[in-house]
């Protein structure tokens, strides 16, 4: 009777303490990965987070009495607004929804949202502690707003036409809506009276815009102050207004003009990168640290990698203008990088079309490519792959590496 025999048990391929190190090396990888993520998006994600809570939790705390006093005043007119307790409402509903508005300006790190943010944040925990004599939800929410808003002010520097249109339509709203309801509180004081919420509209935008048809007259003493508080805020509003959204296009068009004509005279003895490879990334970054300059013409549409600081034109390369425009003529050599080479041979074709006596170094991602490249004859022929092939296998067989056969690898043609 044949006996059963058990396999051995395998032997466990990690000791528990090799386990242990792995584990631990795990762990310390996605703790520095969540830490780098966190420095990068997280204070503008906390704050973007902050705003939304505290504007959606004042409007929604106000809605009710806020509908009151709406329906009260478009029904009645002046008579709708009982007292100040009708009109508590809307602070705290500016205030919301200007964080509201807010918010996309503090995701895109705007520094004027962050500078309304703080702003708006400060008003609403004061007027929240001065109302309620105590810390409420209105201003725990006010105060981490606030507080974020300090301790990450470092992240929040750059400028958006965006936030800069946001801030605009929370000035002119604001100010719309102290006119009308100012109107209509001293409407006893015009002569007309200002009766209706149309009226004290019309009233609000005809004070602030400073045509003063006369058809609507202060009499009292309070009716002229807040008129005149009208046209103050009126005139610094609109002024602002296009300051900060007319200003930034005027000034960025002028300043890209300039900087491209600038740039224009100043290339030549440079180097010209065709692409936004990695390769090219890789060459770029190389060439600079280097203290060459660099002129990077990139495709439309693709995402780019290189800094704001780089020279870059976003233009097709295998036209003569953009081939004109950065300098090729001028420059030392041209380097076609780009991730289909097929784009890379023609680019190669129109440098030499152009420019003859450049020196044109063609980027080959695909080795089966490497004949086809070679017909539109570049000075240098730089396939990675290949190049790196040859070289591993060269060292695995002992054989020399020396300058002589690399030059014959990257100059096919010498």
């Amino acid at each position: 009777m044949p006996t059963s025999t058990i396999p051995p048990k395998a032997p466990d391929p990690l000791p528990k303490a090799s386990r242990w190190r792995v584990l631990k090396a795990r762990l310390s990888t996605a703790v520095r990965l969540v830490v780098k993520d966190w420095k990068q998006y997280g204070p503008t994600l906390l704050a973007a987070l902050l705003a939304l809570s505290s504007g959606a939790y004042q409007i929604g705390l106000q809605f009710v009495p806020l509908r009151q006093a709406v329906l009260g005043i478009v029904q009645r007119g002046a008579e709708g607004i009982s007292g100040l307790a009708d009109l508590a409402a809307f602070p705290h509903v500016l205030i919301g929804a200007g964080l509201l508005l807010m918010v996309p300006g503090l995701l895109l790190r705007a520094r004027v949202a962050w500078i309304l943010s703080i702003l708006l944040s400060a008003l609403s925990a004061g007027l929240a502690f001065w109302a309620a004599r105590r810390p409420d939800g209105i201003f725990v929410l006010s105060g981490a707003l606030l507080l974020v808003l300090l301790v990450y002010s470092r992240h929040f520097t750059r400028s958006s036409l965006a936030a800069s249109s946001l801030f605009a339509l929370l000035g002119v709203g604001s100010l719309l809506s102290y006119g009308t309801l100012g109107s209509l509180w001293f409407g006893a004081g015009y002569t007309p009276p200002i009766h209706s919420l149309p009226t004290a509209f019309y009233y609000t935008i005809e004070t602030m815009s400073t045509v003063g048809y006369g058809d609507i007259v202060p009499h009292t003493l309070q009716a002229r102050m807040f008129t005149v508080s009208m046209i103050v805020l009126g005139i610094s509003v609109f002024a602002t207004t296009l300051s900060v959204v007319i200003g930034p296009l005027v000034g960025g068009s002028l300043k890209r003009a300039l900087e491209g004509k600038m740039q224009k005279e100043q290339r030549k003895n440079h180097y010209v990168i065709i692409g936004v490879s990695s390769l090219a990334y890789a060459m770029w970054k190389e060439l600079t640290s280097r203290g060459a300059p660099v002129t990077v013409i990139a495709p439309a549409g693709h995402a780019s990698p290189y800094p704001d600081s780089a020279d870059v034109i976003t233009a097709d390369a295998t036209r003569n203008e953009t081939l004109e425009l950065a300098g090729v003529p001028r420059a030392k050599a041209v380097l076609t990088l780009r991730e289909d080479d097929a784009e890379n041979a023609f680019a190669v074709l129109a440098v030499k079309e152009l420019a003859p006596g450049v020196k044109t170094i063609a980027g080959v991602n695909d080795v089966r490519h490497v004949n086809k490249i070679r017909r539109v004859q570049p000075d240098v022929l730089f396939a990675p792959q290949l190049l790196g092939s040859q070289l591993l296998v060269r060292d695995l067989f002992g054989e020399p590496i020396d300058n002589e056969t690399v030059h014959k690898l990257l100059f096919p043609n010498a």
